[in-house]
């Protein structure tokens, strides 16, 4: 590759890089542009977390199979943990040969010519880019190293950008969660009140004059009516306009894509057939999915979830599996009542359908809901 393809090969990696909003996908972007543009077997990139380990640990060049068959994510340590610790590159002709070097898992690829970049925020190390085994043979030179420094550069950049664009998305989402309180507060509270006081005088005109104690009570009936007629009018307003506008699986899509972005586990979805459910059902599946995807992603520790929504031939099936720490479902409180799955249970109950779940410690969770369709 002569300098003005190279030119043209970073140009377009760092408008690839910084196209991307999603950590994840910035992650991904930059290892994929990083192995190309060096014409490398393996590239991979690591963000640490603050215990030790990699909160993402992102690869290109080597197979799913391969990926599980290595195992579980590395920890910092070696020439891995080196450049998390020292914003300084590495740049070597066999990586088993240097002194850090520690071992690897047995279906791990042999690497050999090495090169390493720290991507850094001013003097925050925001994770490294790791390169290995250039396919002609020759190993890494200066100018490699120069090419990736600008690379990681820009990844800096685009890394910190899909971080705050992250933070605004929870922020935006915990104020409408706010606004919707406040809402249900300000339009119920005070039609309580009136009512608890009306209640109040009706019984003191019970024995003294029932007449005007009728008089209360049909005061009573019509705030309560307001009451319901309001409170039904808001939980309708409530109701996600995805679901009208683009319907069950397009909506869980959307939520799930946006909970990938906002949390470190990697949340997917997918969907088989064409599911026909009543806007009320519906309803509940997103609620049911929603509350199951909050457990794994806030108390079950998760990696991984994945959520599955699947057409039968007498409705529709929703399953959300995790792999976090589980729990023993079986016990009547504790785990299950904190983690709300009889008020799931109540909402499969009242849409004619099912909640199954399945857990154990250290094995994940799997919640299953199955409702009729039309």
């Amino acid at each position: 590759m002569d300098d003005r393809e190279m030119l043209d090969e970073l140009s377009a990696a760092v408008l690839a890089v910084n196209r991307h909003l999603s950590t994840r996908e910035v992650l991904q972007t930059i290892v994929t542009a990083a192995r190309g543009l060096l014409e490398c077997e393996y590239a991979a990139l690591g963000v640490p977390d603050d215990q030790g380990g990699f909160a993402e640990f992102v690869v290109d060049g080597i197979s799913d199979e391969q990926w599980a068959a290595i195992g579980p994510l590395p920890r910092q340590h070696g020439l891995l943990g080196a450049m998390l610790h020292s914003a300084q590159p590495e740049r070597l002709p066999d990586v088993q040969a240097d002194p850090r070097f520690g071992w690897w898992p047995r279906a791990h690829p042999v690497l050999k010519d090495f090169l390493g970049m720290p991507i850094t925020d001013g003097e925050e190390i925001l994770g490294a880019i790791y390169l290995a085994n250039r396919r002609d043979g020759d190993g890494f030179t200066p100018d490699h190293e120069r090419l990736l420094g600008v690379l990681a550069a820009h990844a800096a950049i685009a890394l910190t950008n899909a971080r705050l664009y992250e933070h605004s998305r929870e922020l935006t989402l915990l104020e409408e969660r706010h606004r919707v309180a406040r809402e249900l507060h300000d339009a119920i509270a005070q039609k309580l009140f009136s009512l608890r006081l009306t209640t109040e005088a009706a019984a003191a005109w019970v024995r003294r004059d029932p007449a005007r104690a009728e008089e209360e009570l049909a005061e009573i009936r019509r705030l309560a009516g307001q009451a319901t007629d309001e409170l039904t009018q808001i939980v309708a307003e409530l109701r996600p306009r995805e679901l009208a506008d683009t319907g069950l699986a397009e909506t869980l899509r959307r939520r799930v894509a946006l909970l990938d972005r906002v949390h470190d586990a990697e949340v997917t979805f997918s969907e088989s057939g064409r599911p026909r459910l009543t806007p009320r059902v519906e309803e509940v599946v997103l609620r049911v999915a929603e509350e199951a995807l909050h457990n794994a992603l806030r108390h079950a520790g998760a990696a991984r979830v994945r959520v599955a929504l699947t057409a039968t031939d007498t409705g529709v099936v929703c399953e959300i599996a995790d792999d976090g720490i589980g729990f023993d479902h079986t016990t009547p409180t504790g785990a299950n009542a904190r983690l709300g799955f009889a008020s799931m249970r109540e909402r499969a109950r009242r849409a004619q359908g099912s909640l199954d779940v399945r857990s154990a410690p250290g094995s994940g969770t799997t919640v299953t809901l199955a409702v009729p369709g039309e």
